[in-house]
């Protein structure tokens, strides 16, 4: 989203008549499932991957000073980040409301013109989500398109470090992913484990400083019918 910001009364020096130094701060995000969004007032799920771009204009022979920075709505005075560049890239890795400024300086002998005004502060803002994982009791890896592979249930949210492996009864590694996103089909060496009982053990961490330690048997039911189960929970419930 940008954001233009006014221009100065009176023409400086270095610029055509009517033209003068401004900036249109934007700032562009990138979800954790490669998702392109242009803005994260909205609740988002870390982490976030943040561009954002002062976008000068007319800036001619005047010189340019360039200042961002980010706090967490309420804490101004504990900044995140503070950075003297035109352009800057961050990753928002914790849940909650965060505010972004951009804050420049043209100067061009004598004339110098800021931005924003006083009182004219205008913050990007970006919302990050509290997290959320869970995971199903079953799973029918039988390649009829319905629940056919273990994964983190739909709706998981702003989980920023992730851990999972599954275990035969034995306690032999059958599959370990690092994802939220990945998963297990039920295969083993290219073959479809036998139906029984299996355990997941996963180790995670959100956005908000929750822990996931999850221990948990997992039946596979290669028999089973999705057919029958359309629109009731199927074994993911």
């Amino acid at each position: 989203m940008s954001q233009p910001l006014a221009v100065p009364a009176s023409p400086g020096q270095g610029v055509g008549q009517g033209e003068y130094p401004s900036v249109e701060p934007s700032g562009t995000y990138v979800t954790p499932d490669g998702e392109e969004l242009d803005d994260a007032s909205a609740s988002q799920s870390a982490p976030l991957e943040a561009h954002f771009r002062a976008n000068p204009q007319n800036v001619g022979d005047y010189s340019a000073r360039y200042e961002w920075k980010i706090w967490r709505e309420g804490d101004e005075a504990n900044l995140l980040v503070h950075r003297f560049d035109e352009d800057i890239d961050y990753t928002f890795t914790s849940s909650g409301s965060f505010r972004v400024q951009l804050y420049v300086t043209f100067v061009l002998g004598n004339d110098t013109i800021t931005y924003p005004g006083e009182g004219e502060e205008n913050p990007i803002t970006v919302s990050i989500s509290e997290s959320k994982l869970e995971f199903p009791n079953a799973f029918s890896p039988n390649g009829d398109g319905y629940n056919d592979v273990l994964r983190a249930k739909d709706g998981y949210q702003s989980i920023v470090s992730f851990e999972a492996a599954v275990f035969s009864r034995r306690g032999r590694k059958l599959y370990s992913w690092n994802s939220p996103a990945g998963g297990w089909d039920g295969k083993v060496n290219g073959h479809t484990v036998n139906d029984g009982v299996y355990f997941l053990v996963v180790n995670a961490r959100g956005a908000d400083g929750r822990k996931y330690r999850v221990k948990k048997t997992i039946s596979v039911l290669t028999g089973y019918d999705s057919s029958r189960q359309q629109g009731t929970g199927g074994t993911g419930e």
